[in-house]
């Protein structure tokens, strides 16, 4: 998506009476390489407030507010020093201005990680395509557990063989889904609480992961019953010392839990330290604090992040730790009412609404997300909250922050270019041999 000889990206934030093409004669690159990267039209509407990625041939930062010469400088493995020399025009290391432009001299040293997406088998094969180079691993979604030990089948095939194709390992995903829909407590008791059960599905799962070829295992097991906790970690044991021996990879998935006893059904029974010895990889869900039935506030507020992160590193040895990366927003409509129901939209509809409706997008330096507001055709006020660049690169360096093992995708199921952008630029990508 980049072209050849454009080595870096810079997020530019646009101002009033900005355009594709002044915006290129400000960073000296062609107008045609910022829309291919960004996936625009030609004549495109820009708004106030929406980010664009600018490749560039060498390395620069776009100052934000609170930033400072040196957490800059620490960003990019340089000094403060070594970046004043490179902008002679910068008088002194307090000087500097909200968006104003710094060349970076050194290339800063990229970390290797692991990059986990949820996909449905529905997915759209060329979404699937342009998406696999990011990715480690691709977590088919999902076999749901039946009280008896059995699986519901599911059609996965298409998606194992690209993924073996593009060096990316085919992830098996089993839930506690029951037939009626939503996560069954009632469902996973059965299946926990009777050893003839869960040796049973263990045995359905072997079979599946041999038959179908996958890489491993992702449980994927969600509001267990709190008095459950020991009867899931001896589960999880059972799983890994069936699995690992055979070369089989086990990932769990974990509520964001910021105590180890944090009250509430989603919490209780995942107990992070167990998941920490028995897992390869814990997938912790650091997003949904903004919901279908919540206020209107971001999915995944940095400062909640954070937190989330800070007791995790406690529990789990941070390499097996894939942080959770919400692909999605949602659109409330005000006044905010108990029990009504926000739409879900992905970053990229969430953009594209923003323009249609012409509405100037606004970011939030606590949660380090974007949001914007409007009114609809019938006269409601609606909020939309979502991910640019901005957000997700300022998610995306917690990985190196807390030396977390990677990140995990809900869901890729809607291409988001500034995304897979934003991770090429930070991040090598670890590929299956």
């Amino acid at each position: 998506m980049i072209s050849k000889g454009c080595d870096y990206l810079t997020i530019h934030v646009i101002q009033p009476g900005e355009s594709v093409f002044t915006i290129a004669r400000m960073y000296g690159v062609r107008p045609e390489e910022i829309i291919k990267a960004n996936n625009l039209d030609e004549f495109a509407l820009l708004m106030i407030g929406q980010t664009l990625i600018v490749p560039t041939k060498q390395q620069m930062h776009v100052v934000e507010r609170g930033e400072t010469l040196w957490s800059i400088a620490r960003l990019y493995g340089t000094t403060a020093d070594e970046i004043l020399t490179a902008n002679p025009s910068i008088a002194d290391a307090g000087s500097l201005r909200i968006a104003q432009i710094l060349k970076i001299p050194s290339p800063k040293r990229k970390k290797t990680i692991d990059v986990n997406g949820y996909a449905f088998p529905n997915i759209d094969k060329k979404v699937l395509q342009k998406t696999l180079p990011n990715l480690t691993y691709l977590s088919i979604f999902s076999y749901q557990v039946r009280p008896d030990g059995s699986l519901t089948p599911i059609v996965d095939g298409p998606l194992i063989d690209a993924a073996r194709q593009a060096g990316v390992a085919p992830m098996m995903v089993i839930t506690n889904i029951a037939e009626e829909g939503g996560f069954g407590s009632e469902l996973a008791h059965t299946v926990l609480a009777n050893p003839k059960i869960n040796n049973a599905l263990l045995d359905n799962v072997l079979r599946i992961l041999k038959a179908k070829k996958y890489a491993g295992l992702d449980i994927d097991f969600e509001y267990i019953f709190p008095k459950d906790r020991e009867l899931y970690n001896r589960f999880l044991e059972k799983a890994s010392k069936k699995l690992k021996p055979l070369g089989y990879i086990l990932a769990t998935a974990v509520a964001p839990k910021t105590s180890a006893d944090q009250e509430g059904l989603l919490y209780e029974a995942h107990d992070y330290n167990a998941h920490g010895k028995w897992a390869d990889h814990v997938i912790i869900m650091t997003y949904e604090w903004g919901y279908t039935y919540s206020p209107p506030r971001a999915v995944a507020p940095i400062n909640e992040v954070r937190k989330v992160l800070q007791y995790a590193v406690s529990a789990i040895p941070s390499q097996k730790i894939l942080m959770g990366m919400p692909n999605y927003g949602y659109d409330w409509t005000l006044p905010f009412q108990q029990g009504s129901a926000a739409r879900s939209l992905s970053n990229t509809e969430a953009m594209e609404q923003a323009v249609k409706v012409k509405a100037a997008i606004q970011f939030d330096p606590v949660a380090q997300a974007p949001f914007y507001e409007y009114i609809d055709e019938n006269g409601k006020q609606h909020i939309v909250w979502f991910d640019d660049a901005r957000s997700i690169r300022a998610r995306l360096r917690l990985v190196e922050q807390y030396n977390l093992g990677g990140v995990s995708y809900w869901t890729i199921n809607k291409y988001n270019p500034q995304n897979w952008l934003i991770l090429q630029d930070m991040y090598n990508v670890r590929k299956m041999q």
